[in-house]
């Protein structure tokens, strides 16, 4: 088991649903995807994932999935990525699934 946190840490993430409304191969990684997320605010996010190996781009587009949106960004291969979407994943890595809600809930929709 992993370390445990305090509730307060864990009340900072701001954990949301979004849109993936547009899947592109990274430039310079073979194991990464270029999302453009809709969370729900004025303009789409760009968010880099680790998804190649387990899905099709024409299995993530119009699909809703829960995002970290508050977290820093990062620059991952020369793309900056502002959020990260959220997947169970097995012991030896083989299995990613990224998480989705049950039914349909409208983009930005909070997670608790």
């Amino acid at each position: 088991m992993e370390e445990k946190i305090p509730y307060d840490l864990f009340e900072k993430m701001d954990l949301r649903v979004g849109n993936i409304i547009d899947v592109q191969d990274h430039p310079k990684a073979d194991k990464l995807y270029v999302l453009t997320v809709d969370l729900g605010e004025e303009k789409t996010r760009t968010i880099v994932a680790g998804l190649k190996n387990h899905y099709k781009k024409e299995d993530l587009k119009n699909k809703k999935a829960i995002f970290v949106a508050n977290l820093a960004p990062v620059t991952l291969r020369g793309i900056e990525s502002n959020g990260m979407i959220l997947a169970a994943v097995s012991s030896d890595e083989s299995d990613i699934i990224f998480l989705q809600p049950e039914k349909d809930i409208k983009e930005g929709s909070k997670v608790k």
